[in-house]
């Protein structure tokens, strides 16, 4: 008899997804127990590192990945690490366990109920199938739902005696489903913006996080090239879109109204591509554009283009949208822009490492086509400054400012890359939200280095505190943790250091190995 789990991994199979990422419960033991040889269980401590691990994988592998969590309580566990794959609509299938269907009327220990509202609003669909012969149809649509546009994460539940059960007729039609969507800009509507920016005394772009996606960043140089404009990062951008080194580059956009208008004095258009219009954080209100100025938008997320506060949208595929554009103004109609200026010359500190100076040391230490992933708040300008970043899917930070993503993403995305080394680097406020994610790292023998910047503090909590005049506030300071300790006692190398050269060693100790490793540095204490 041919079982609706046996259908399940069929279809899983065809679509890619023979890695699963989860933490089991008594529920997915059905499912799980027997699993095919061909698929691999990756296993995470805690689900909210299940999940961020999952989303690393995803984003750097450019394609869907496979969540299995345990009932309602560890699916919530994951819910605040789910912000963060929203924002960077990330295609994830999230399949949890569910009790035996008869009994979950009466919400018996660990049934989930209204399992369909669970993870509402985040995901973008959610279902319990209506019966066992449902489930496979279920989770084809789940895969479909995730992986179009927009991309993003859905959830099913299955109660666990549906994976017995006898498969339906007609389930072989599912495995050579396939969907694709083609939404193009039309010609006159890509005509209204290359007349726009031809006409444009002075455009600048701002670029998000779908064109890194979308492997778009070559077609982006051109496009900023042809125009010769500037390039700004969209604000909070949870990818880097354009080479940091490029002439035009002009980094990361403020994430407040007054910071994003200030930053585009003096542009008579803004094209803002791939990005929401605009991901504000601290409340410094002001106009939203300066007299004068048009801003249109590209995107090929309704909503965003739909709630965005000013501006003219047209929602499109941003790699399609980008490579028409490049071929469509007319180059040179403005001076060249100069070359950048070299590097800042880093900080300094006596008695340990600025953060400046370890970013400085990294850019020359680490391999051209390093992929790093950031959760250290309170050092962005200090990151953004220093880095040199030319490669496409170079760049990986937590899309919603939810911490417990960067550690744990850190090991997905290297799982997913094996070809490029992966460098976390994680504030020490941040860490200790996913620092489970150590022990898979070390269990499966994942090379991912992980670097935690240990000033002590929440650093980004003590500077808004500052933004908001409150004063001194209870709970800033984390004192007492010894990473180096919590590293070794999951399985993995560990070194703690002050001074720029112990760090310059320990990290060329760590990429020579092979293996996964800790560093914990010293850090000074800077603002975002």
């Amino acid at each position: 008899m041919t079982t609706v789990r046996d259908v399940t991994y069929e279809l899983l199979r065809t679509h890619g997804l023979t890695t699963i990422f989860g933490n089991p419960g008594s529920n997915e033991l059905p499912f799980l127990a027997g699993m095919p040889e061909d698929f691999r269980y990756v296993l995470g401590l805690h689900e909210g590192a299940v999940l961020a691990m999952a989303d690393g994988y995803s984003q750097a592998l450019g394609g869907p990945a496979l969540v299995n969590l345990h009932a309602a309580a560890g699916t919530g566990n994951a819910m605040g690490v789910l912000t963060n794959t929203v924002y960077s609509h990330t295609p994830l299938v999230v399949l949890s366990g569910q009790q035996v269907r008869s009994t979950v009327g009466q919400e018996v220990v660990l049934s989930i109920v209204e399992p369909e509202n669970l993870l509402r609003p985040l995901v973008k669909w959610s279902s319990q199938p209506a019966c066992a012969e449902d489930v496979p149809r279920t989770i084809s649509q789940a895969i479909h739902t995730a992986t179009l546009p927009t991309q993003g994460p859905v959830f099913v539940s299955v109660p666990y005696d549906d994976w017995s059960q006898e498969a339906p007729e007609g389930t072989a039609h599912l495995m050579g489903r396939r969907t694709a969507a083609g939404a193009c800009l039309s010609t006159g509507q890509l005509d209204k913006l290359a007349t726009a920016l031809d006409a444009a005394a002075n455009p600048v772009l701002v670029l998000g996080p779908e064109v890194d996606a979308s492997g778009a960043n070559g077609e982006a140089v051109r496009l900023a090239e042809a125009l010769n404009a500037p390039v700004w990062l969209a604000p909070f951008s949870s990818r880097c879109s354009f080479p940091t080194r490029h002439r035009g580059f002009r980094g990361l956009l403020p994430s407040s109204v007054r910071g994003v208008t200030d930053a585009l004095t003096g542009h008579d258009l803004i094209l803002v591509i791939g990005a929401p219009v605009f991901r504000y954080h601290q409340f410094e209100p002001g106009p939203f554009l300066a007299p004068g100025v048009r801003l249109l938008h590209v995107t090929g997320d309704t909503g965003e283009a739909s709630r965005a506060p000013m501006g003219e949208a047209f929602v499109g595929a941003i790699h399609d949208t980008v490579t028409r554009l490049a071929d469509a103004v007319t180059p040179n109609r403005r001076p060249q822009l100069p070359p950048l200026p070299d590097f800042p010359v880093p900080a300094a500190s006596d008695d340990r490492v600025h953060p400046e100076q370890l970013f400085a040391d990294l850019r020359s230490l680490a391999p051209a086509e390093t992929i790093w992933v950031a959760e250290t708040t309170s050092t962005t300008n200090a990151f953004w400054a220093q880095m040199d970043m030319q490669h496409p899917g170079s760049y990986l930070w937590p899309a919603a400012g939810g911490l417990g993503f960067g550690l744990p993403a850190a090991v997905g995305a290297q799982l997913a890359r094996p070809e490029r080394q992966v460098v976390a680097l994680i504030g020490d406020g941040s860490a200790n939200y996913g620092i489970t994610a150590l022990w898979t790292a070390a269990q499966y023998d994942i090379p991912v280095i992980t670097v935690i910047l240990k000033n002590g503090t929440y650093g980004a909590l003590r500077w808004f505190s500052e933004v908001l005049d409150v004063g001194e506030v209870a709970g800033m300071d984390v004192p007492g943790i010894d990473f180096t300790l919590l590293a070794r006692g999951y399985g993995m190398s560990a070194t703690s250091v002050t001074t720029p050269e112990d760090f310059a060693a320990a990290f060329k100790a760590a990429l020579g190995s092979g293996k996964p490793a800790l560093i914990e540095v010293e850090t000074e204490r800077t603002r975002p």
